[in-house]
């Protein structure tokens, strides 16, 4: 591994954990050369999983676009990143045992607004309201009488 600091590729683990429900590897390393620390991450390889979005183009699913998309819903709510990084890596992991290579944008959002709506009616609103295109406030007025 070459270090961040002083780019030399002579190090050693001085630590390894299990991260992320055991699906990574966090390892702590010295650089032998420098006598700096730094982390490393190592993660099993994704499949290639493609997302068919609504208009039928392909791209290729998007861990950190799914996160970026529930912290979005989530600003200024009571809900923490651990538990938004517990929710991605659900549905990444349901999405990858269901899934072999393609999956409607649609279902994502599906699992996405039942994980928010338990978890918070704000959150859940926000997303909806992003996911179903909402364009009117009738349209937000039925979603919130739904919540009831």
């Amino acid at each position: 591994m070459v270090c961040p600091y002083c780019g030399k590729n002579n190090d050693k683990v001085v630590d390894s954990r299990s991260w992320n429900k055991g699906n990574a590897i966090r390892r702590r390393r010295l650089c032998l050369n420098c006598n700096r620390r730094f982390t490393t991450l190592e993660e099993i390889e994704d499949k290639n999983l493609y997302v068919i979005k609504s208009d039928n183009r392909r791209e290729l699913f998007n861990r950190k676009k799914l996160q970026k998309g529930i912290q979005i819903a989530c600003s200024k709510r009571p809900v923490s990143v651990q538990k938004i990084d517990e929710i991605v890596t659900e549905i990444e992991n349901q999405l990858n045992a269901k899934f072999v290579k393609e999956v409607k944008s649609r279902t994502i959002g599906e699992l996405v607004s039942k994980k928010l709506k338990k978890l918070d009616e704000v959150a859940y609103v926000r997303f909806a309201s992003v996911y179903r295109k909402f364009q009117d406030k009738n349209e937000f007025i039925q979603e919130l009488t739904k919540l009831k």
